[in-house]
């Protein structure tokens, strides 16, 4: 049976690639437990002067956590296997984030929730003109995890905020501008760049790195700003309402079509992210995740968007306007 993670030592580099892409690299439990061995492997290796993360196909860097297994799960109460996964997880990225060796990720496609955990946390990271980062996580009733809670609110103002509860893609330019990632190196440059870390090290980056075009979000970061900047969703809600602007309205549709609950539990797990350090940050996380991939909401938002592809959620509550603050309260007991 092939491997859904390859590991093996190129030149001066650890190489660790994701070989799922039939499921677009998402990651499950036996592939999150290789990448640790492999990050534990290469770290007492002293050839091995960096790691270089990469994935098998042009689709899909990683399109995140597979739901689909972990709503089945939460719907039959197998509750241990769902906490095994994200435990694992989540201390992968912690390693990552620790780890004492340049970790490099080369992101070229689809960079999803736990994609981006698998990347963010590296000390570079590299995006294609093919990248598209985003946590869309509350159009399945789920919240920003992997340690966004950390990163998003140390985004230019309030950009981190507007992701997590748009969830709105970012391509590879504009994912430098956002934080995302580091540097910005076209998909046809990727394996020449690949070789070159493997024969030279780390700082042969600088010389692949593209200029940056202008952000494409910049224009609308003003009403970004105003809006996601404010202490609860009705205020945010209200100020779009009040800006009037075509792109205000737009934002507003898109929240009305997510998970009401979900956007709730974001945006407060995401306000505390910027108080915590990000160990503090992946603790929180596990603690709301284990009680939301119970949650009816997150199993019809899996249902509408991964299962039955209908993408007509019925969302309960159906309305911003009347979620119960006591019932998200009692999501974070």
């Amino acid at each position: 049976m092939e491997m859904t993670v390859n590991v093996w030592v190129e030149g001066r580099v650890g190489q660790i690639r994701l070989n799922r892409p039939k499921a677009l690299n998402a990651l499950d439990l036996e592939m999150v437990e290789q990448v640790e061995a492999a990050l534990a492997r290469f770290r007492g290796m002293a050839e091995v002067h960096a790691v270089l993360v990469d994935a098998t196909g042009e689709k899909a860097f990683c399109a995140g956590g597979d739901v689909r297994a972990i709503r089945a799960q939460g719907m039959a109460g197998e509750t241990a296997p769902i906490a095994a996964f994200f435990e694992a997880e989540y201390r992968m990225n912690q390693t990552i984030a620790d780890y004492p060796k340049p970790y490099v990720a080369l992101v070229d496609g689809i960079c999803l929730g736990g994609g981006i955990g698998i990347s963010v946390h590296g000390s570079h990271r590299v995006a294609s003109e093919h990248a598209m980062f985003a946590m869309p996580e509350t159009a399945i009733a789920l919240f920003p995890d992997i340690g966004a809670t950390y990163l998003l609110p140390r985004m230019p103002g309030a950009l981190g905020m507007y992701l997590a509860l748009t969830g709105t893609r970012i391509l590879g330019a504009d994912a430098v501008h956002a934080g995302l990632a580091t540097h910005f190196v076209s998909r046809a440059r990727l394996p020449a760049l690949a070789a070159a870390i493997a024969a030279d090290g780390v700082a042969v980056i600088a010389a692949f790195a593209e200029p940056l075009p202008a952000f494409t979000l910049a224009p609308h970061m003003p009403v970004i700003n105003a809006a996601f900047s404010k202490p609860s969703v009705a205020e945010i809600i209200a100020a779009l309402e009040a800006d009037g602007s075509a792109f205000a309205n737009e934002t507003l549709a898109t929240l009305r079509a997510l998970s009401p609950s979900s956007i709730n539990w974001s945006f407060k797990i995401v306000s505390e992210g910027a108080h915590r350090t990000l160990e503090e940050c992946l603790k929180a996380e596990l603690a709301l995740v284990k009680k939301v991939t119970l949650h009816p909401e997150f199993f019809e938002g899996v249902r509408a968007v991964v299962v039955d592809k209908d993408r007509a959620p019925k969302w309960q509550p159906a309305r911003l306007e009347e979620v119960s603050s006591a019932a998200i309260d009692a999501m974070f007991v």
